[in-house]
This record gives structure tokens, C-alpha cells and sequence, in this order.
């Protein structure tokens, strides 16, 4: 971890170094701009005596303006870019010392009543998701969410393969990261989407189209008639309202039309640029070779393509400029040929949008896999296997816990298995399930496992470790329980599940929940199911005797000079020491 930090660090000097020549470059261009503008000014001024020095001066003058904007546009997100590149290695800086208070958490992505999710706090306040997410596009974090929540269990070697690949330098990866970035958008993909689907054309029928054809041709030839003094002004002023009353006409649908495309103008320019970036990429493994595959056509890169309709959207917004809203719309019909343009790209193009986007989503989604298992490099990808044994990790501990002060255990099971754990309070039983429980999610997910070793036959999981009432729909908690552990019965009948359970049935009293615990585990290992409880009720431990496949292991604690001592180390056999009593002297909650 620390030669990743150092990594971070040296790219943070060498990009604010970066960051700090442009901004010098900007200052001087801007200087350099102030200079012309008065000299043009000045020339013009002096030349005064001669109208024809005077004119091209002044067109030398604002054409070298004009130069100078738009080179100190191109250094403007040349900044933005280098300022992404600081904040993208500050937040992995901090990411890897535990600080992701102001990442985004995924809340949204919140569902009680998914397999796992909820249980294992894939997502909220201090979740997985949050400490993993680095996605900068809301379809690409859509898309790692799915990614995360689909219980997939085929196909893992591949998309471990694609990790792989990405995860090899951050260069590229922050590079991709650092483009989008530097494109504040607003609107969703989503709505982009969806404009373009549902647009409905007016500007493409045959005769529009031949008027915008005719009508620049004759008021080309009309101010060449009026040049030469052929005709008389007022025919040409007469076509000139000619041209602003037909323009008026579509004025309503056009401004429509505006305030619409003007919304997605960023978000075009944006995803123009990552297309590019996908295109580009020297891709081997097949499930990324298979997201280009979605942005090829035959006639160019989809990247140009998308980049085409960017030109027509702010083809569009010139008609903000006064100059093109009355010349360009008087002599070319301008807001009408503008939307023709736009629609022509409309009818030929708006159905492949959605497949370019979603391989944008793809990317930017496993970028956030690749960025996981660069800064882990100690953690390794499972080898998947179909032998009897399920899971066979060696040090496996929690991807959430740092480093110094995770503790690491060796654990195995062979498929129709069941574990029993029990152990004082607070000894590590729950953190060892959501240890567990999130390492088969990554795992499904093709990414590396917080483990040393981490054998594997795939296996879809299932749990019910935190069960709550519910006021709104009037359930008590015990009913929650039980609904959520019909839910799991009702899955398993279908497909095969891995099952974690952490003290089931905790809303009823001890006797009925030591007898309902036992004939609801006796019914999973009888179904052949695979999994693990953790309890308190050393009982349930006795089903062993009765079923050879379940297996006793616990976590201990002893009490050392007056003091509690925890080791989370998972041991074969059944806890014998308990604590509760022992904390309520010691918290002094009851006399001794």
C-alpha cells in the first residue's frame, strides 16, 4: 500500500507542476489577447486616413483575437484536465487510508430485500461500494452497481481477464477518468437517450429540404447582382425580411428544439471524448474487445459520429450570436438548416446511441475493478475450479479493514457442507460472515479476493444477517424473520446458493428459537444446501451428531488481568467461554 501512495504522490507533484506551466501559458495569452485588442484598436485609429489599411487591420486584428480565444480555450481544459489528475490521486490517496467520507455511497443502490446487498452493506454510509466507486459517468456507476448485485456466476475468468488488462497502469485508467471529468454535465445519458428516440422530425420533409438548398444559392446571387449594382437595393432587403418571415415561422418549434438539445450538448461532447479514448485502446481480452465491437460501424468511429452531432448542437447555438440570428437566418434560413442537419444525424444515427453508451457504462464501471485490484496488489484472483470444494482461501480477511489491523483467517468447505459458528459476543462471528460473504461477491465479480489464496468452484450467494420490522406495512420483526427465510428457502429449490445466516430468528424466545433454528438448518443440510450460521445457542450445535456434513467451528475470547482479549481467530470445535456476564460486571451494569 505504501508504494501506492508514493505512486500517488509523485503523480500529484508531476501534475500540479503540469497544472501550474498552463496556467502561466493562460496568463500570458490572456496579456498577449489585452495587446492585440489595443493595437487592432490603435491600428485602425492611425490608418483611419485610409479605409482599405484601416479594414485590414481591423480583420487582421479580430482574426488573431479569435486565434488567441480559442488557443485559450484548448489551455483552459488543458487545466481542467491536469486539475482532475491532482484530485483523482488525492482521493486514491485517501481512499487507501481508510478516509471516503466524501465518495459517493451508492445509497441509491439500497434494497432490503435483495439476496445479499443489504446484509453484507455493499451500499450507504461507509460501504464497499463507496470505498470502490470511482466511476465518473452515472451509467457507468449504474452499471458497477448491476455489476455488483447480479449474483452472475459465469464468465468469471473472463471478466478477471479484463480486470487484469486494466489494472496492469493507472495511466490509462486515470487518463479515461481525467477526460470525462473535465466535461461538467448535467444531463443524464438517460435523457439523451431518450431525445433522440423520441424526436419527431419536421425539418426533413422533401420540400424544406429543397428550400434550404434553393435559398442560399439565390441570396448568393442576389448580393452578387447587388455587388455589381445590377439590382436595385430593395430587391435584395425585400428577400432579406423574406428570409427572417420564413424563419419565423418555425421560430416556436426551433426554440423548442433548442432549449432541448442545448441540455445534451455537454454530455455529447463528453461521451465523444471516452468513445474515442475505448477506440484507441489496444484491447486483448475478449469481454473488452467485445465493448468496441459495440461502437464500430461501417462508415466511420463512433467517436466522429457523436462528435458530427456535437457540431450540430452548437451549430444550433450560434443562432445565439446576433449576427448569424439575423444575416445567417435572412440569407440561409440558419435555425431551419441547423435542425435539418441535426435531424439528418437524428434518422441516421439515434438507434446505435444506446449500445455506444452502454460500452461507455462498461468501461467506466471496470475501470473501477481495474483501479481495486491495482491498489491491492496482495490480494489474488481466485482460481476457479468445479471441484467439491467450495471455498479454500488462505488469510482471508475483510477488504474494508486496513491492512495493520485486519486479522486474517484460513477457511474451507466442501459443497453440501454446512458450518456452525459459535463464540462470545463480539469475539468476530458477524464480521466474519460479511467477510466471507463480500469476498464470494467479489469473487463472482471476477475481482481479487482480500485473501492470500483464494480456491473456488462459483457459487451464487444468498444471507439473512440483518432483518428489521417494518411500521409502515405493520410487520413485526419476527415475521420479517421468517419472511426473509422463505425468501431463501423458495431460492434454493430453484439454484444452488451459498447460504450465510447470523443468528436467525432472534424475535421469538430462546427455547422456540433454539427448536425452530434446528429444524430450519436440519431442512437446508438435508436439501444438500452449502453455507453457515453463526449462534449463540450452543444447541444447534449438536446437529452434527445427527448429520455428518455440518461442522462446529467458533471464535473465542478469554479474559487475561481482569480483561476481555479477542484474537478473531476461527477454530475448529464448539465455544465453551462466554462473555455477557462478565461484560455487565465489567461495564458495571450489575454488581459482581
Amino acid at each position: 500500500m505504501q508504494e501506492r501512495q508514493e505512486e500517488y504522490q509523485a503523480n500529484i507533484t508531476n501534475n500540479t507542476a503540469s497544472f501550474n506551466k498552463v496556467k502561466k501559458k493562460i496568463t500570458q495569452i490572456i496579456v498577449l489577447r489585452i495587446f492585440v485588442f489595443a493595437a487592432t484598436c490603435f491600428g485602425c485609429y492611425l490608418f483611419s486616413y485610409n479605409a482599405g489599411i484601416a479594414i485590414f487591420t481591423g480583420v487582421l486584428g479580430a482574426l488573431s483575437f479569435v486565434l488567441m480565444v480559442q488557443f485559450h480555450s484548448k489551455l483552459d481544459r488543458k487545466k481542467s484536465y491536469f486539475e482532475e489528475l491532482i484530485g483523482i490521486n488525492e482521493v486514491e490517496i485517501k481512499a487507501l487510508n481508510g478516509d471516503i467520507d466524501n465518495l459517493e455511497n451508492g445509497a441509491e443502490f439500497l434494497n432490503p430485500n435483495h439476496h445479499y446487498s443489504y446484509d453484507i452493506d455493499l451500499f450507504g454510509d461507509g460501504s464497499f461500494f463507496q470505498f470502490f466507486n470511482r466511476t465518473k459517468t452515472l451509467g457507468g456507476r449504474k452499471k458497477l452497481a448491476e455489476i455488483l448485485v447480479s449474483n452472475e456466476i459465469d464468465n468469471i475468468e473472463n471478466k478477471q481477464a479484463a480486470i487484469k488488462e486494466l489494472a496492469k497502469s493507472s495511466k490509462e485508467r486515470q487518463h479515461f477518468w481525467a477526460s470525462a471529468g473535465t466535461i461538467k454535465t448535467e444531463t443524464t445519458s438517460k435523457t439523451v437517450e431518450d431525445w433522440l428516440k423520441n424526436y419527431n422530425t419536421f425539418a426533413s420533409n422533401k420540400r424544406i429540404s429543397f428550400l434550404l438548398i434553393l435559398f442560399p444559392i439565390v441570396s448568393a446571387v442576389l448580393l452578387g447582382l447587388l455587388s455589381l449594382d445590377l439590382i436595385d437595393s430593395m430587391v435584395f432587403i425585400i428577400w432579406f425580411f423574406a428570409g427572417l418571415i420564413i424563419t419565423g415561422v418555425f421560430l416556436k418549434r426551433v426554440n423548442a428544439i433548442y432549449n432541448e438539445a442545448n441540455k445534451i450538448t455537454d454530455t455529447i461532447n463528453q461521451y465523444s471524448e471516452l468513445l474515442q479514448i475505448i477506440e484507441s485502446s489496444d484491447f486483448k481480452s475478449e469481454l473488452l474487445i467485445e465493448q468496441q465491437e459495440k461502437i464500430k460501424t461501417e462508415s466511420a468511429n463512433a467517436s466522429l459520429i457523436l462528435k458530427k452531432l456535437g457540431r450540430a448542437l452548437d451549430r444550433l447555438n450560434s443562432r445565439n450570436n446576433f449576427i448569424v440570428g439575423i444575416f445567417g437566418n435572412a440569407l440561409l434560413l440558419w435555425d431551419v438548416l441547423s435542425i435539418h442537419l441535426l435531424e439528418k444525424w437524428i434518422n441516421n444515427y439515434s438507434m446505435k446511441v444506446e449500445s455506444w453508451f452502454d460500452a461507455i457504462y462498461y468501461i467506466d464501471a471496470i475501470q473501477s475493478s481495474a483501479n481495486y485490484a491495482y491498489n491491492h496488489p496482495n490480494f489474488c484472483f481466485p482460481k476457479i475450479n468445479n471441484d467439491n470444494m467450495v471455498i479454500e482461501a488462505k488469510e482471508l480477511g475483510h477488504p474494508l479493514i486496513p491492512e495493520a489491523k485486519r486479522i486474517n483467517n484460513d477457511f474451507s468447505i466442501d459443497k453440501k457442507n454446512f458450518i456452525i459458528i459459535t463464540g462470545a459476543n463480539m469475539a468476530g462471528k458477524s464480521t466474519f460472515l460479511r467477510t466471507l460473504s463480500l469476498n464470494i461477491v467479489l469473487a463472482n465479480a471476477g475481482l481479487p479476493a482480500s485473501a492470500k489464496e483464494f480456491n473456488y468452484s462459483p457459487i451464487k450467494l444468498i444471507t439473512s444477517m440483518r432483518t428489521s420490522d417494518s411500521l409502515q406495512k405493520e410487520e413485526s420483526y419476527f415475521f420479517s424473520e421468517l419472511k426473509r427465510l422463505k425468501f431463501i428457502v423458495d431460492n434454493i429449490k430453484k439454484e444452488k446458493y451459498f447460504i450465510i445466516l447470523d443468528e436467525i430468528l432472534k424475535g421469538t424466545n430462546s427455547k422456540d428459537k433454539e427448536m425452530g433454528s434446528k429444524k430450519f438448518v436440519e431442512k437446508l443440510v438435508a436439501s444438500g444446501s452449502t453455507g453457515i450460521i453463526a449462534t449463540h445457542d450452543l444447541g444447534l450445535c449438536e446437529i452434527y451428531k445427527r448429520f455428518p456434513q455440518v461442522i462446529n467451528n467458533y471464535f473465542d475470547a478469554e479474559i487475561i488481568n481482569d480483561e476481555l482479549y479477542f484474537d478473531y481467530k476461527f477454530k475448529d470445535g464448539i465455544c465453551q467461554n462466554m462473555n455477557a456476564s462478565f461484560l455487565l460486571k465489567k461495564m458495571e451494569i450489575v454488581e459482581g
